[in-house]
Protein backbone atom coordinates (compact mmCIF):
# COMPACT_ATOMS: atom_id res chain seq x y z
CA UNK A 1 0.00 0.00 0.00
CA UNK A 2 0.97 3.48 -0.61
CA UNK A 3 0.40 7.02 0.30
CA UNK A 4 1.30 9.26 -2.74
CA UNK A 5 1.32 12.80 -1.67
CA UNK A 6 1.97 16.37 -3.23
CA UNK A 7 1.11 20.10 -1.91
CA UNK A 8 -1.10 18.62 1.24
CA UNK A 9 -3.14 16.58 -1.12
CA UNK A 10 -3.12 12.72 -1.41
CA UNK A 11 -3.70 10.38 -3.95
CA UNK A 12 -6.94 7.58 -2.92
CA UNK A 13 -8.64 4.87 -4.46
CA UNK A 14 -12.38 4.34 -3.43
CA UNK A 15 -12.48 0.34 -3.57
CA UNK A 16 -14.93 -1.30 -4.88
CA UNK A 17 -14.50 -4.51 -3.79
CA UNK A 18 -16.94 -5.82 -1.37
CA UNK A 19 -14.86 -7.57 1.00
CA UNK A 20 -12.77 -4.07 1.96
CA UNK A 21 -14.77 -1.52 0.36
CA UNK A 22 -13.94 2.35 0.42
CA UNK A 23 -11.22 5.16 0.60
CA UNK A 24 -7.73 3.40 0.76
CA UNK A 25 -4.25 4.12 -0.64
CA UNK A 26 -3.45 1.94 -3.56
CA UNK A 27 -1.82 -1.03 -3.39
CA UNK A 28 -1.53 -4.89 -3.98
CA UNK A 29 0.31 -8.55 -3.78
CA UNK A 30 3.61 -9.33 -4.52
CA UNK A 31 3.87 -11.39 -7.20
CA UNK A 32 6.36 -14.85 -7.32
CA UNK A 33 10.29 -13.35 -7.54
CA UNK A 34 9.21 -9.64 -7.16
CA UNK A 35 10.81 -7.38 -4.93
CA UNK A 36 8.47 -5.37 -2.28
CA UNK A 37 9.63 -2.25 -3.29
CA UNK A 38 8.85 -3.64 -7.64
CA UNK A 39 5.95 -4.61 -6.43
CA UNK A 40 4.58 -1.31 -4.71
CA UNK A 41 5.66 0.56 -7.69
CA UNK A 42 4.11 -1.93 -10.05
CA UNK A 43 0.22 -1.77 -8.45
CA UNK A 44 0.48 1.76 -8.04
CA UNK A 45 1.25 1.75 -11.35
CA UNK A 46 -1.54 -0.66 -12.42
CA UNK A 47 -4.33 0.74 -9.99
CA UNK A 48 -3.43 5.01 -10.84
CA UNK A 49 -1.81 5.62 -14.06
CA UNK A 50 1.62 7.03 -12.08
CA UNK A 51 4.81 5.99 -11.94
CA UNK A 52 6.19 6.33 -9.18
CA UNK A 53 10.45 6.51 -7.34
CA UNK A 54 11.53 6.48 -4.56
CA UNK A 55 9.31 4.62 -2.81
CA UNK A 56 9.80 4.67 1.53
CA UNK A 57 8.86 2.08 3.96
CA UNK A 58 6.91 3.49 6.51
CA UNK A 59 5.13 1.18 8.38
CA UNK A 60 3.28 -2.40 8.23
CA UNK A 61 0.50 -4.00 9.33
CA UNK A 62 -0.39 -7.60 9.80
CA UNK A 63 -2.65 -10.35 11.66
CA UNK A 64 -2.68 -13.78 12.37
CA UNK A 65 -4.33 -16.32 9.73
CA UNK A 66 -6.36 -19.09 10.57
CA UNK A 67 -2.93 -21.52 10.44
CA UNK A 68 -1.03 -19.19 12.36
CA UNK A 69 1.17 -17.69 9.53
CA UNK A 70 0.16 -13.84 9.28
CA UNK A 71 -0.96 -11.70 6.78
CA UNK A 72 1.48 -8.63 6.57
CA UNK A 73 0.81 -5.25 4.61
CA UNK A 74 3.94 -3.20 4.01
CA UNK A 75 2.75 0.94 4.15
CA UNK A 76 4.93 2.84 1.83
CA UNK A 77 4.91 6.83 0.82
CA UNK A 78 6.47 8.85 -1.77
CA UNK A 79 5.73 12.43 -2.96
CA UNK A 80 7.89 11.54 -6.61
CA UNK A 81 5.84 10.61 -9.64
CA UNK A 82 4.78 11.03 -12.99
CA UNK A 83 1.84 10.52 -15.41
CA UNK A 84 -1.89 10.90 -15.79
CA UNK A 85 -3.86 10.06 -13.41
CA UNK A 86 -6.26 7.16 -14.58
CA UNK A 87 -8.52 4.74 -12.72
CA UNK A 88 -8.74 1.28 -12.43
CA UNK A 89 -11.37 -1.65 -12.28
CA UNK A 90 -9.94 -1.69 -8.62
CA UNK A 91 -11.86 1.54 -8.18
CA UNK A 92 -11.71 5.39 -8.42
CA UNK A 93 -8.74 7.15 -7.76
CA UNK A 94 -8.62 10.97 -7.28
CA UNK A 95 -6.91 13.65 -4.99
CA UNK A 96 -7.84 14.35 -1.66
CA UNK A 97 -7.20 16.99 0.87
CA UNK A 98 -5.21 15.83 3.57
CA UNK A 99 -6.47 17.77 6.34
CA UNK A 100 -10.28 16.38 5.44
CA UNK A 101 -9.45 12.79 4.50
CA UNK A 102 -10.86 11.28 7.55
CA UNK A 103 -13.98 12.59 6.58
CA UNK A 104 -14.52 11.02 3.53
CA UNK A 105 -16.06 7.33 3.54
CA UNK A 106 -12.85 5.39 4.41
CA UNK A 107 -11.98 1.92 4.65
CA UNK A 108 -12.42 -0.63 7.60
CA UNK A 109 -9.56 0.74 10.04
CA UNK A 110 -7.91 3.02 7.43
CA UNK A 111 -8.09 6.13 10.02
CA UNK A 112 -5.72 3.71 12.31
CA UNK A 113 -3.66 3.15 9.33
CA UNK A 114 -3.45 6.82 8.56
CA UNK A 115 -1.51 7.29 11.84
CA UNK A 116 1.12 5.26 10.86
CA UNK A 117 1.71 6.78 7.77
CA UNK A 118 1.66 9.86 9.51
CA UNK A 119 3.41 9.77 12.69
CA UNK A 120 6.91 8.91 12.29
CA UNK A 121 6.91 7.46 15.90
CA UNK A 122 4.55 4.72 14.79
CA UNK A 123 5.70 2.20 12.49
CA UNK A 124 3.33 -0.97 13.47
CA UNK A 125 -0.28 -1.38 13.35
CA UNK A 126 -0.92 -5.15 14.49
CA UNK A 127 -3.96 -7.23 15.01
CA UNK A 128 -4.70 -10.06 17.38
CA UNK A 129 -7.25 -12.19 19.12
CA UNK A 130 -8.06 -12.12 23.14
CA UNK A 131 -10.48 -14.89 23.24
CA UNK A 132 -13.44 -14.69 20.68
CA UNK A 133 -12.41 -10.72 20.77
CA UNK A 134 -10.32 -8.73 17.73
CA UNK A 135 -8.28 -6.45 19.04
CA UNK A 136 -5.19 -3.94 17.30
CA UNK A 137 -2.22 -2.53 18.97
CA UNK A 138 -0.30 0.89 17.34
CA UNK A 139 3.16 0.33 17.86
Amino acid sequence: MCMVYKDGKVLVQDRLDPKWKGITFPGGHVEKNESFTDAVIREVWEETGLTISSPQLCGIKSWPREDGSRYIVLFYKTDQFTGELISSSEGEVFWADMDTLTELSLASDMEDMLKVFLDDSLSEFYYYRDGDTWKYVLK
